[in-house]
């Protein structure tokens, strides 16, 4: 008995036994349970947890050799695959006795804020992305990629635009051209109809076209068209005296800055509410 008490406390035992469970060949005495809820304490929690971890890199390691066969490789995938969700049961497991929260991740993100592929569920590793079916599925997911990157940068031009997009200031910006259009398309009126009746009445062809009468416009010439607005809504307002001339004005259209900047401000809002959170 007191032969086997200084066995177990001797340097030698503890260094083996520390190299056998980073090798993934601990005692039998000493293997991890089966079942993570199972354990109550968050020290042997975070040990068992530790452990996969090692024997998870010790396998992607080896999964990168290139003397495997396709089968070894597979079963090597598998064995990844079957460690990272045993892991994960540890980690909800240490969660659930209150310790460290270690899968308070976030999804991994590209440029334009989609989750990259191969994150969740089902992972390959090293050479398991080159065995048959598994490099075409992976094909297939960069062509299917490409499309959507396509497609969206297609849509991409028209998203966020001013209300200048969408003709909301073509009446602002050319009031004094169709102004113009009218006066023209009326003088044109004038003297088709002053022919026609020159040709009925027997007039001499060299008769001069008289002016078109008009009626004398308030409208000065080098007037804005937010003061002929203005000038509209106080002659429409004196109509109404329980509304100001300011409450008939159209409503102005913000820019596209100006929605970028609100934009910006509302983001930064939730962002600090989550963190605060």
């Amino acid at each position: 008995m007191a032969r086997n008490e200084e066995k177990a406390q001797s340097m030698l035992y503890r260094f083996r036994e520390a190299q056998a469970g980073e090798l993934g060949l601990a005692t039998r005495s000493d293997r991890r349970p089966r079942m993570a809820s199972g354990c109550k304490s968050i020290r042997d929690c975070e040990r068992w947890r530790g452990e996969i971890l090692r024997e998870i890199s010790r396998k992607v390691s080896k999964i990168q050799d290139a003397g495997l066969s396709d089968y070894e490789v597979r079963d090597l995938n598998d064995e990844i695959n079957k460690l990272l969700r045993e892991k994960r049961h540890w980690e909800n497991q240490l969660v659930a006795l209150g310790g460290a929260n270690y899968r308070r991740n976030v999804a991994m993100l590209d440029d334009d804020g989609r989750e990259v592929p191969g994150t969740k569920g089902y992972k390959y590793f090293g050479r398991a992305k080159d065995l048959p079916g598994v490099k075409e599925l992976f094909q297939s997911r960069k062509v299917e990629e490409e499309e959507e990157g396509r497609v969206y940068t297609f849509y991409k031009k028209f998203l966020n635009q001013g209300p200048a997009y969408f003709g909301d200031l073509d009446e602002q910006n050319a009031e004094e051209n169709l102004v113009e259009f009218e006066r023209s398309a009326e003088e044109d009126e004038w003297q088709e109809a002053y022919t026609n009746l020159r040709e009925a009445l027997g007039l001499p062809e060299d008769d001069p076209v008289p002016p078109m009468p008009r009626q004398p416009t308030e409208t000065k010439p080098n007037t804005t068209a937010s003061e002929q607005e203005m000038a509209a809504a106080r002659a429409a307002a004196s109509f109404i005296p329980f509304l100001s001339p300011e409450a008939l004005l159209p409503p102005a259209m913000p820019t596209k800055a100006e929605m970028d900047t609100v934009m910006l401000n509302l983001y930064k809002q939730k962002l600090s509410q989550e963190v605060l959170g």
